[in-house]
């Protein structure tokens, strides 16, 4: 994701006098003063893409070279593939790095009978993409490296921000009984029409009945959608669409997250911004469906897919849709008890840090136990390696269990090959059985 397409030539200097006689003399470049970081981003226009593919493995690089990434940087870009309108993406690298971003690009044709130095360079990513699947299913870096921790406090003090109250020890510290717990549901393109009537009438019953019981926590609910969001507003369930500069927009989109207790949405872009909760939030998945046509009839399954961006935030706890009730759409009943199982958790005090395994779907404790039991399945969908085929590494724990595309007997065809990811079937349907999930897809199949 992260890897770039320069390849800089290379000239050796046995000593150092050679190196500076060489440089001085006869080079004689333009020097590039500070810090620069080198990336490659090939989906530049989608925000979640570009953080967490591009700008966070690259800074992940800064810390392991402490205390580089508490410095401002300048950004060397390559870009790769269609990337549409990107103005977005780049005003957020330039306020992240605190230094302009240079065009890899242009740069290389400036260089055209012109040398140019870096005062420092740093560059490679070492797979740290969020789509980079781990063995132990997070996101890389975010716990070990507390690179989560890390990236969101550097992007709210680059964009003039203080992150809320730190919690260490539980998510109940300094909080206020009198004071209605903020939820809010982020619009994603998979919710049905149906899926939003119901969310409708969650939201009319959770605000109606803080008014009028005191047995739960008192919450207040949200509808959003992050290209027209403002700061969150007590008044109404429903913000106030308001069209968004690109140079002002993720400033925006931090001080709504920074009030955020409980952030629901669905499978993709959306789950991107759960890094950047408070201590002691809780991110709801609500999963979707993915649809495979099998002869005359279309089969269905429920997926979460970033649930590893849950599971490398340890300062968050995750919930997730039932699995079992996910195949028949996003219903009201179940919608609020999550809501309010959410805020139950909050009140009560869950514990910081949070056990990574405790922020997975049932998906990625069956995931986690297949890749400890079966190493050569685990290499196949973790290690980026050239031999190694890009639909096996690049997938989800739902394709996996679901022997879905490249995991399917029939498998998939790619530049004219068949591509099939091999793995243990036995071992696959002797843990979906463990763990209580459906065997076959089949069983939750419509009619075409």
């Amino acid at each position: 994701m992260v890897s770039s397409l320069l390849t800089p030539s290379r000239r050796r200097f046995y000593i150092y006098k050679d190196l500076e006689e060489f440089v001085q003399k006869y080079v004689q470049p333009i020097v590039i003063p500070k810090l620069t970081v080198h990336f490659d981003q090939i989906w530049l226009m989608n925000i979640g893409h570009a953080l967490f593919d591009g700008l966070y493995p690259a800074y992940l690089a800064l810390i392991r070279f402490s205390p580089r990434h508490l410095q401002s940087f300048r950004i060397l870009l390559s870009t790769s593939g269609y990337n549409g309108n990107d103005s977005f993406s780049r005003e957020v690298y330039n306020r992240f790095a605190g230094l302009d971003t240079l065009n890899a690009s242009i740069l290389e044709e400036m260089s055209i009978g012109q040398w140019f130095a870096f005062e420092e360079f740093i560059m490679g990513s070492g797979d740290m993409c969020q789509r980079c699947l781990q063995p132990n299913l997070q996101l890389p870096g975010g716990i070990e490296l507390n690179g989560s921790q890390l990236f969101r406090e550097r992007m709210y003090k680059q964009h003039g921000l203080m992150s809320r109250t730190l919690r260490q020890k539980h998510s109940a510290v300094r909080r206020n009984s009198n004071r209605s717990l903020h939820a809010v549901i982020v619009d994603n393109k998979r919710f049905t029409s149906r899926d939003r009537v119901e969310m409708s009438a969650a939201i009319h019953e959770i605000n109606t009945y803080r008014n009028t019981n005191t047995s739960w926590p008192a919450i207040h609910v949200s509808y959003i959608s992050y290209s027209e969001a403002s700061p969150i507003n007590d008044d109404t369930p429903i913000i106030e669409p308001k069209f968004l500069d690109d140079n002002i927009k993720m400033k925006q989109h931090l001080k709504l997250l920074q009030n955020i207790d409980i952030h629901i949405t669905g499978p993709g872009t959306g789950q991107m911004y759960q890094t950047f909760l408070a201590d002691g939030s809780v991110n709801i998945n609500l999963g979707g469906l993915h649809y495979i046509k099998r002869n005359a009839t279309f089969d269905k399954y429920p997926f979460f897919m970033e649930q590893y961006m849950t599971s490398g935030a340890p300062y968050i706890r995750g919930l997730y849709y039932p699995i079992d009730q996910r195949a028949i759409g996003i219903r009201k009943k179940i919608l609020v008890e999550l809501i309010r199982e959410a805020a139950q958790l909050i009140m009560n005090g869950f514990t910081i840090p949070v056990n990574p395994h405790d922020n997975l779907s049932v998906y990625g404790h069956l995931f986690i136990e297949m890749c400890k039991m079966d190493n050569k399945f685990c290499r196949i969908v973790t290690d980026r390696w050239e031999d190694n085929n890009f639909w096996c590494f690049s997938t989800w724990p739902e394709s996996i269990i679901y022997e879905d595309g490249p995991w399917s007997l029939q498998g998939i065809v790619d530049d004219d090959r068949n591509v099939t990811c091999s793995y243990n079937r036995t071992l696959l349907y002797e843990l979906k059985r463990k763990y209580n999930i459906t065997e076959r897809s089949e069983a939750l199949s419509i009619e075409q």
